[in-house]
């Protein structure tokens, strides 16, 4: 939670920055988007290499579970392009590549804006921060209403860190190694996801 807010927190400082251009140059025409991108990806690549112990606790989940990443990942999309019926200014696409952010925003937002620009770069941003904040809330209600996969599902690509502690606490320490297998495959999905709906 303290995190989002962070997040949330920089992006209200940038959108200040913005307004009353207190930065001496144009971001929009600079590589600077770029380089964080591929900063986070590197990030992203050292953070999976650096824990061996997440490959080998892999081997051990049920082969059943390996569907409920698969799962949110359909779920998401679908119902992003359900909501683009809503939004008739907005193409299917715009809203599935908002959702195949699952929870992602650094990543996905910074995508999104260099492929379709800053407005849905922003929405993506706030989409994503907000499934994040809805799982940390409302876990112990998933796990009420709907089992202890719920939270896992709606948490997407965070379940393998910012909500796993959340999510251990109302679903069970059994569920650790659903959560960061289910993280980590949403997780890989997203640069894929993200770029095929923005170039479609």
């Amino acid at each position: 939670m303290k995190g989002s807010l962070i997040i949330v927190g920089f992006f209200a400082l940038g959108c200040l920055f913005g307004i009353f251009q207190w930065i001496p140059f144009d971001i929009a025409e600079t590589d600077i988007s770029f380089y964080a991108l591929c900063a986070l990806m590197f990030s992203v690549g050292v953070s999976i290499g650096n824990d061996p112990q997440t490959l080998k606790n892999f081997r051990s989940l049920n082969p059943r579970l390996v569907f409920l990443p698969v799962m949110t990942i359909l779920g998401t999309v679908s119902a992003a392009a359900l909501v683009s019926l809503l939004l008739p200014h907005r193409s299917p696409a715009d809203c599935m590549a908002v959702g195949a952010g699952f929870g992602y925003y650094s990543l996905s937002s910074i995508f999104i804006t260099e492929y379709k620009g800053p407005e849905l770069g922003t929405i993506a941003l706030l989409s994503n921060i907000m499934r994040e904040i809805i799982t940390l809330l409302c876990a112990p209600l998933l796990v009420r209403w709907f089992g202890n996969l719920a939270p896992i599902s709606a948490g997407g690509a965070t379940t393998m860190d910012t909500t796993l502690p959340i999510i251990t606490r109302y679903a069970g320490q059994q569920f650790v190694v659903v959560s960061i297998f289910h993280g980590f495959v949403v997780d890989f999905s997203v640069p894929f996801l993200v770029t095929f709906f923005c170039s479609i």
